[in-house]
């Protein structure tokens, strides 16, 4: 749902440039596939902060091509996008959750921040005031 495939590109010069089709905001660069991959996990959260800022909801990935790499996010930045997307779609800005849960503005701002560590119960708790339920899975790496 949230595992973006990247386009690979390796012909402008020295080492590997990846972009999103989905997520033309993003792209990361490495010596090789494998670190550019790496730099790709800590910049997706980067450019989907552009979403946040400009008030419009992330898109979803859609499945990749056979042997395309993709962009895994952590569960904690997928429950995030969730989170703003349901704000988003519910026509709530952040001031609107924090009086909704009863918190402060920078409370608020940290659930939707994708680049701050917030506590997985925090977000459990504004999913559910907005009609949510946060369900975790495992699967086969």
């Amino acid at each position: 749902m949230f595992d973006y495939p990247v386009t690979v590109h390796t012909e402008d010069s020295p080492g590997v440039a990846l972009t999103c089709d989905t997520i033309p905001e993003f792209n990361a660069a490495g010596d090789d596939l494998e670190e550019a991959l790496a730099e790709a996990g800590i910049l997706m959260p980067a450019a989907l902060s552009i979403y946040v800022d400009q008030r419009r909801a992330i898109p979803k990935a859609p499945a990749p091509e056979e042997g395309q790499p993709v962009v895994t996010l952590t569960a904690l930045t997928v429950a995030k996008i969730e989170l703003w997307n349901s704000m988003v779609e519910k026509g709530m800005r952040k001031a609107d959750l924090c009086r909704l849960l009863g918190v402060s503005q920078s409370q608020g701002d940290r659930l939707v921040d994708f680049m701050h560590g917030t506590k997985l119960e925090a977000l459990e708790n504004a999913l559910a005031a907005l009609g949510k339920r946060l369900v975790v899975s495992v699967e086969p790496a």
